[in-house]
């Protein structure tokens, strides 16, 4: 049951989206036990961020909400492949990249929780 939720500075495209779409779905599966099949990706385009107090550069926050959470080890992992998609499909760079992990205890789905 990942979440990855994108805010970037940039418009997206319906193509754009879901060519990142395409590839968060491979990059998921960095995590154990996920895989597309379950995951939800939402996209914020022309996001206004400021990033070390000002919004002259493209930028994005990626917030990745995981049942279960994950090691470190695969954060770290799925950090670089993360950047590695936006800086490829949408030119931000990664030093203007923040990314949130966020294990999730709880997650309802179909009328009950998990």
């Amino acid at each position: 049951m990942p979440f990855i939720n994108a805010k970037v500075t940039v418009k997206m495209s319906e193509e754009k989206k879901e060519t990142i779409k395409e590839k968060l779905g491979k990059a998921i599966s960095t995590i154990p036990g996920k895989s597309e099949s379950w995951l939800m990706v939402g996209f914020e385009d022309s996001y206004d961020l400021y990033f070390q107090g000002n919004k002259n550069a493209e930028s994005a926050f990626i917030e990745v909400k995981v049942f279960g959470g994950a090691s470190s080890s695969v954060y770290n992992k799925m950090t670089g492949q993360l950047c590695s998609i936006f800086e490829e499909e949408l030119g931000i760079p990664a030093n203007r990249i923040y990314i949130k992990y966020e294990a999730v205890a709880d997650w309802g789905w179909n009328g009950s929780n998990l």
